[in-house]
């Protein structure tokens, strides 16, 4: 099951003005309001985590507000060794390649990637779970973090090209203007903070070689302890699920997005036992499982956002992936 470190739930409590405790109790004034498995354990589940964020967000619906104040709360040090790897990298291009490396060692719930552009350079926020109300405002907050944060330990200043977001705005977008100092477009194809290129150069305060190449190391073994080498198949169904809400992917373009031709894609899956369409097939039907259990969203919406143009096309595919139609799947969900 997917999880984060229970950092972030810790702050985003504190950016409410709530307690968060030890035993998982959300309390206001000593009140319960909500509570989640035990925190004393480095990382919690997804779930809990996206269910934390809503009954937080009931307490305090401005959502800029609760951004702005995540952002201030949330600490780069409580990111552990990926923290202190980010502040010791020399550049902040240095520090954004270690979030795009390493992120999964504090969250297997979403992946950053740098890509760097003629028009600026983004580092694009890509979620790998199924669509939550709460994930709007999780990813506001993951940005408003990195944001703050890389301007703490930057030398000089960090020019923000823009910010997008793939959601709508709930409120006036002037607002979230304000906060970041920089214009931020909603309805975006992807989420993604623009920088301007010649601004990855910028040196970090506490920029140290010898300590940054030590803490790689540390962070690849790291990485081998608690996420042995993936298959080709998994790497390829990771990449393909965020994909799917633009449309069928091509295999073509997502060779070229992985950095190698169709027919090498197409052998790496051949010696697993695998083809494109089984993998395809796989992104599909999980990330629809998944968005079937929330009541809100729509089979319709399903449909299109798991790469299908038309409900009846989709509702055929569920059931040949799973037995079941979507409407039966959701019932029996619902009371299972």
């Amino acid at each position: 099951m997917p999880s984060v470190i229970n950092a972030f739930a810790h702050a985003m409590a504190d950016a409410a003005g709530l307690t968060l405790t030890d035993e998982g109790q959300l309390l206001e004034d000593g009140r319960v309001l909500h509570c989640i498995p035990s925190t004393i354990t480095a990382k919690i589940a997804d779930t809990d985590y996206f269910d934390l964020i809503d009954r937080i967000q009931e307490q305090l619906p401005d959502n800029v507000v609760l951004v702005a104040r995540y952002a201030s709360t949330i600490q780069v040090d409580d990111l552990g060794l990926l923290g202190l790897a980010i502040k010791t990298a020399p550049t902040l291009r240095a520090s954004l390649l270690r979030v795009q490396n390493y992120f999964r060692l504090v969250t297997d719930t979403a992946v950053y990637t740098l890509d760097e552009q003629s028009d600026g350079a983004w580092f694009v926020f890509q979620g790998q779970t199924a669509r939550r109300a709460a994930l709007e405002l999780r990813t506001e907050c993951a940005l408003a973090g990195f944001i703050t944060n890389l301007r703490r330990i930057v030398q000089g200043t960090i020019r923000i090209e823009s910010i997008t977001f793939s959601h709508s705005c709930r409120c006036d977008p002037a607002r979230y203007e304000a906060f970041f100092n920089c214009p931020v477009v909603f309805d975006a194809p992807q989420n993604a903070i623009v920088f301007d290129v010649a601004c990855l150069e910028l040196r970090n305060q506490l920029s140290d070689a010898a300590v940054s190449d030590y803490l790689n190391k540390h962070l690849d073994l790291e990485m081998q302890i608690n996420e042995p080498t993936p298959t080709f198949g998994a790497t390829l169904l990771h990449h393909l699920t965020p994909k799917l809400s633009d449309g069928m992917p091509q295999a073509a373009d997502v060779a070229r997005e992985l950095g190698m031709s169709e027919r090498t894609l197409y052998r790496r899956l051949s010696d697993e036992g695998l083809t494109f369409r089984d993998v395809l097939a796989e992104a599909q039907s999980k990330l629809a499982q998944g968005l079937l259990k929330d009541d809100t969203v729509s089979i319709a919406e399903i449909a299109f956002m798991t790469g299908f143009s038309e409900q009846s096309t989709f509702s055929r595919a569920f059931k040949r992936w799973v037995g079941q139609a979507p409407a039966q799947f959701r019932q029996q969900a619902a009371t299972g």
